[in-house]
């Protein structure tokens, strides 16, 4: 399909496209909001309102983040849908599934139309919302729109308000008749609790924040995920771990293609160790656990055992992450940074851009039924992030869009860049331009080919 009116059309040329598993030099003309073309081999055909030239740059679809908390409506002060999708935007993220535990939780329909009229004024990327389940609303799950949604999300073990889910009978409802994928955050509530009250007894209400992977320990993930495991099993459920945190986790993702395992990006860079240095800013849900977990994580990337790499962006103000264990918020913002990271580890050997991309944008779109994004191809959708290893730059307060105005990678120096975002055919980013604040992305259609 060449659509050749050259008003319309944008040729991307000279780079090295990396798409469906293959690197390879190439070009992509662009045309209205679609992929007209991908020139492999040979030259583009027709003319051209404008020729970007990528040479130097390598062009991957835009990353779909499948796990992100923007914090609206009712948390606004932490991060907005504004600020958070320009923080997307400027780190090749084109594509996001936000999280239900805002306030209003997103567990009524109208919570969730609400967060559709919200993003549709304000979001520079493109936009959808889990919808979250509790003890009492599985009787919803029938009127929810499958077409505009990716799924419902879980809390097995995360006391977010009514959104833990701890009734037996309620946890096999659900597995048993859900329409829709299943995300499930596990921990295990009760060792939880007890942990805590063994740790506040030895060492007072605020145990200091090398407790906090004792007290969300490997054993509270391990329990919570081989139960979800076990119901998903039961009742042929397809259903996706958020952010596994250990390596005995993993080895339940190896023989059940309905069972995947998603990786944050913040467990693939940090362990331990790391508490050091950085205390309650790495502090999340699950904890950041031992160099053991995270070298089995990232080992997960290229052997099958994950199957999507997310970031679990949460914002908090830093006054907010004061404390310790008992004290400090748990969570990070990531989504800025989450692409020159991942592409650093590539140079590290962690994994090859290939297995990268297909964690990051195809798998993403795959599992939970995008329609049209995550590949480059022609007729999909225009997400492109363009990006260039070069000139090595500085995470500072400066470069940071999320409202919060932090970040636990600041100092790190990185070598990737993201030189432009294409979203829907526009460049809502360009490198040493920032964020086109006029864009407005679209949301995002799944599963269109079913009845």
């Amino acid at each position: 399909m060449h659509r050749q009116n050259s008003n319309m059309r944008t040729l991307y040329s000279n780079a090295t496209i990396i798409n469906e598993g293959i690197s390879q030099r190439g070009a992509i003309v662009v045309s209205g909001d679609l992929i007209d073309e991908v020139a492999v081999g040979r030259p583009p055909v027709g003319s051209f309102a404008e020729e970007i030239d990528c040479e130097g740059c390598t062009i991957i679809p835009g990353v779909i983040d499948e796990h992100v908390h923007f914090r609206e409506p009712g948390l606004t002060e932490k991060a907005d849908i504004e600020s958070e999708s320009r923080a997307a935007a400027r780190g090749g993220v084109t594509s996001y599934f936000d999280m239900p535990n805002t306030v209003p939780q997103t567990t009524t329909l109208g919570a969730l139309e609400e967060k559709f009229r919200l993003a549709a004024q304000k979001s520079h990327v493109n936009y959808s919302f889990f919808f979250g389940a509790t003890n009492d609303n599985a009787d919803l799950f029938a009127q929810l729109p499958k077409h505009r949604i990716p799924g419902i999300k879980l809390f097995m073990g995360s006391s977010t308000g009514n959104m833990l889910v701890d009734r037996r009978e309620t946890l096999e409802r659900i597995f048993r008749e859900t329409p829709l994928p299943l995300m499930a955050h596990c921990e295990d509530t009760a060792i939880i609790a007890e942990n805590m009250r063994q740790m506040k007894q030895t060492y007072g209400d605020d145990p200091d924040i090398w407790a906090h992977q004792l007290i969300r320990s490997e054993q509270a993930c391990m329990e919570s995920t081989r139960l979800a495991y076990e119901l998903a099993a039961l009742n042929g459920t397809r259903l996706h771990v958020a952010h596994v945190s250990t390596a005995r986790e993993l080895d339940l993702f190896r023989d059940n293609p309905q069972i995947t395992a998603e990786a944050c990006v913040g467990h693939l860079v940090f362990s331990t160790v790391d508490y050091r240095d950085l205390g309650s800013l790495i502090k999340v849900n699950p904890a950041i656990k031992s160099v053991i977990d995270r070298e089995a994580l990232r080992a997960g990337l290229s052997d099958g055992r994950v199957t999507t790499i997310a970031t679990d962006h949460a914002p908090h103000l830093l006054s907010q992450k004061q404390g310790g264990a008992a004290r400090a918020a748990s969570g990070m913002p990531m989504i800025q940074f989450a692409l020159p990271q991942m592409l650093q580890l590539t140079d590290e050997g962690v994994l090859t851009k290939e297995k990268m991309v297909e964690l990051m944008c195809h798998n993403p779109a795959r599992l939970f039924g995008v329609s049209r994004r995550g590949y480059i191809r022609e007729g999909y959708k225009a997400d492109l992030a363009i990006v260039r290893r070069g000139q090595p730059w500085t995470v500072d307060k400066q470069c940071i869009e999320s409202k919060c105005g932090w970040s636990p990678l600041e100092g790190r120096t990185f070598d990737w860049a993201v030189e432009r975002t294409v979203c829907n055919g526009r460049p809502v980013y360009i490198n040493k331009v920032g964020v086109d604040r006029s864009c407005i992305g679209e949301e995002i259609a799944f599963r269109e080919d079913e009845d």
